[in-house]
């Protein structure tokens, strides 16, 4: 076999091709060819054991941390991840760019096929030691249940951030040796890692037959040759393999592609269509011009993040079901051009599609429109890299295409963070019961509750605390949460109770991480004591509400209104929103809350409550198209209701009253029993420091906002160029941007 496949005997190619078949259905996921070599070479066991009884120095396996900067290291490494105890050992199934300034699908175009270490288009290449942030996805189960870490362990890990991140991968700054490694291709980098690194496990005797073995001379030279051919064998078995189908050089089975395209589940058919529809329009004019045809435009799309903005698709991009998942939705564009196209032409729409970078994000594809007017560009399946090279070495006048220039220009309008208008009705404590012993009563956990770490007290509670004679002391707060995720420092915490008129309040407490706003928490009260005890309730089945997971029991009009699109536990702001997560966010913050737990919004408000002036014709046009999208989708939902004298909307419509059209949203609840896969894992963070714009936080009734919070809200609206309207809202305050660890 060290001849290559043309040099070996057709049983052996046959044999070796049944063994690589079987071992890509046992390991369920994307394998790669450097990873089959490791398969067949060192002997991975298809009954569980995996390289458990491999001839592997484990402690000798190259050290991963996540965040940190390390030498990089090629898919197919096995290696060490650092936890502060016991290492994980795991192999690198996949990986991909994770570049910084990679926020959502639509990338800048430089993006596409910068070289690594390039941090703008400004960067030249060619730094003697380049660094790339990737993203690997490790195997943890290749050595065996000996050596597999545990689920709880796994889960704490993800939550924590500290050792991987919230879906089980590890993100790196991979450092290259040279510009020259950087730029070798996935086979070369992982034969110079077999010739290196791995030296001691390839040539050692206890391998089913050593390459040493196999190279009459002994020589380097002749070592390479023979580990060339082995690796040109196994890649000829997989592009062979009748059950497999190939993404550059992974390849999945045709059974794991086809059982997801079949229904229209998250990630499904229907969804891979939506991402080759989003490819086809992405690049389509976004309105007619005034005078004259519209120019030329062209659209970079990042897989990865386009698979994440998916709803309810979060436990499908975690762990190696996220290596899966990208490889499907790339197969899918695929095939769509090989299908439909012509070499790339979609004639229907003038639109040419094709993959540009097929490294970074899981992968880029190009969308250019007229796609008529610019030369075929070769394969289109071939990564060619021409965002980068059309903005760091753009065509000259005589070569770029004509643009007509746009007679009359609207400017665009600023997104408006606008206060909730019902939001002191909001969230109220109920279920009060006052004994001769205790006080107890039920409070859904708000927004600003997360972010401020407090708790409102019930005014009788103040009231009997206020006879210890001071406004302001330290007591304790027991807090139970059964299910979920709780630390000893949580469970049992000092606070301050503030008894002040104007507050009221418990301060300095420590949220657990799983908390949202909406979760109910049912406090308890010895009457005349220091301690308050906090608890939530499991919900008997858990739910998914729009692809999030509750497993505890929680107040739905809160969940409604802060569990919108741009709110978390970090800030409440629709900068960095999409058009269609602006949509959303709108309608559920905005549209008045009905008694069936549903959010009505007349559709020609719509506008008003995302941007602060009247939008320029192309984004009314995205509003449009986004609008009709989630409308197609189910997302959102048409109604014909009608609008009282106040303004109100009512639905259905009154007698007497005008009709008007309403755009609806109605939370769509699926329960998941606790087996479920990823139930119950609640989206965390990396611990990464982020940057939270400044928004519009409510005052205690009463207050007031400080002379330096009115100028900092001037400041704001200078800066972003606010027409009118600089002076704060009556009851509210400015919290500044600043800079937050997640």
């Amino acid at each position: 076999m060290t001849g290559g496949s043309a040099a070996t005997p057709p049983q052996e190619m046959e044999r070796l091709r049944r063994y690589l078949e079987a071992m890509v259905a046992a390991r369920g996921c994307p394998v790669h060819t450097a990873v089959a070599f490791n398969a067949a070479y060192f002997g991975y066991e298809l009954d569980g054991e995996g390289y458990g009884k491999g001839p592997f120095d484990i402690d000798a396996f190259p050290s991963l941390t996540l965040g940190d900067e390390v030498p990089a290291l090629p898919v197919g490494a096995l290696v060490r991840i650092r936890t502060g105890a016991d290492p994980l050992y795991a192999e690198i199934l996949y990986k991909e760019g994770h570049h910084p300034r990679v926020e959502d699908a639509d990338v800048p175009a430089w993006v596409s096929g910068a070289p690594p270490g390039a941090r703008g288009p400004e960067d030249s290449p060619g730094a003697s030691h380049p660094v790339r942030r990737e993203l690997l996805v490790p195997d943890l189960t290749a050595f065996g249940p000996t050596l597999q870490p545990d689920e709880a362990r796994l889960k704490r890990f993800r939550t924590r951030g500290r050792w991987l991140n919230e879906d089980g991968h590890v993100i790196v700054d991979a450092r290259y040796a040279s510009a020259q490694e950087a730029a070798f291709d996935d086979m070369e980098a992982f034969l110079q890692h077999l010739l290196t690194h791995r030296r001691e496990s390839l040539l050692s005797p206890h391998v089913p037959v050593s390459v040493a073995h196999l190279v009459e001379d002994g020589s380097e030279e002749g070592l390479r040759a023979a580990l060339v051919g082995l690796l040109e064998v196994v890649d000829h078995a997989l592009r062979t393999g009748e059950s497999l189908r190939r993404w550059g050089h992974y390849v999945l089975t045709r059974r794991c592609i086809g059982r997801a395209l079949s229904g229209d589940a998250p990630l499904g058919g229907s969804d891979l269509r939506a991402l080759v529809c989003s490819l086809e329009r992405g690049a389509a004019p976004p309105t007619r011009r005034r005078h004259g045809v519209n120019g030329s435009r062209t659209v970079y799309t990042a897989v990865g993040p386009w698979l994440r903005g998916v709803e309810g698709a979060g436990p499908l991009l975690t762990g190696m079901e996220y290596a899966v998942s990208v490889c499907r939705a790339n197969l899918a564009v695929t095939d769509f051009i090989r299908r439909d196209t012509n070499h790339g032409l979609r004639v229907k729409s003038d639109t040419r599609i094709t993959l540009d970078d097929d490294f970074e994000s899981g992968g880029i594809w190009r969308s250019h429109h007229p796609g008529s007017e610019e030369p075929e560009p070769g394969d289109p399946l071939h990564a060619a890299g021409r965002g980068w090279r059309s903005v760091v070495d753009p065509p000259s006048d005589a070569t770029r295409p004509p643009t007509v220039v746009e007679e009359e220009k609207v400017a665009e309008a600023s997104l408006v963070d606008l206060p909730l208008r019902d939001d002191a009705a909001l969230g109220r404590s109920t279920d009060l019961r006052i004994g001769d012993s205790e006080i107890r009563w039920k409070i859904p956990l708000r927004l600003a509750h997360l972010m401020e770490d407090r708790l409102p007290l019930r005014p009788l509670v103040r009231e009997e605390l206020l006879h210890t004679g001071v406004e302001s002391f330290s007591a304790r707060l027991e807090l139970e949460h059964p299910g979920g995720d709780l630390d000893e420092v949580e469970a049992v915490q000092e606070v301050t109770l503030d008894l002040k008129p104007e507050s009221g309040m418990l301060r300095g407490v420590r949220w657990p991480i799983d908390f949202f706003p909406g979760i109910n928490l049912h406090a308890q009260w010895p009457r005349g004591g220091r301690v308050l005890r906090l608890h939530t309730v499991e919900l008997e089945v858990p739910v998914e509400i729009d692809g999030k997971p509750v497993s505890h029991d929680y107040d739905a009009s809160v969940l409604l209104r802060e569990g919108a699109p741009g709110t978390d536990r970090d800030g409440d702001s629709s900068v960095g929103l999409d058009t269609r997560q602006l949509v959303l966010r709108a309608v559920r913050r905005f549209g008045r809350l009905t008694p069936t737990g549903h959010a009505l919004l007349v559709r020609t408000t719509l506008a008003r409550a995302i941007y602060d002036t009247r939008p320029a014709p192309h984004q009314i046009l995205a509003l449009d198209r986004a609008l009709d999208e989630l409308l197609a989708e189910g997302h959102l939902y048409a109604a014909t209701g009608s609008i009282d004298t106040n303004g109100e909307p009512h639905h259905p419509g009154r007698p007497g009253e005008p009709g008007v059209a309403l755009i609806g949203y109605a939370p769509r609840a699926v329960e998941k029993p606790r087996s479920a896969p990823g139930f119950g894992i609640p989206p965390q963070s990396t611990g990464a420091e982020h940057t939270v714009h400044g928004f519009l936080r409510r005052l205690p009734p009463g207050s007031e906002p400080s002379d330096a919070q009115r100028a900092a809200y001037r400041k704001h609206c200078r800066r972003v160029g606010k027409a009118d309207g600089w002076e704060l809202p009556r009851g509210y305050t400015f919290v500044e941007e600043h800079s937050r660890r997640r």
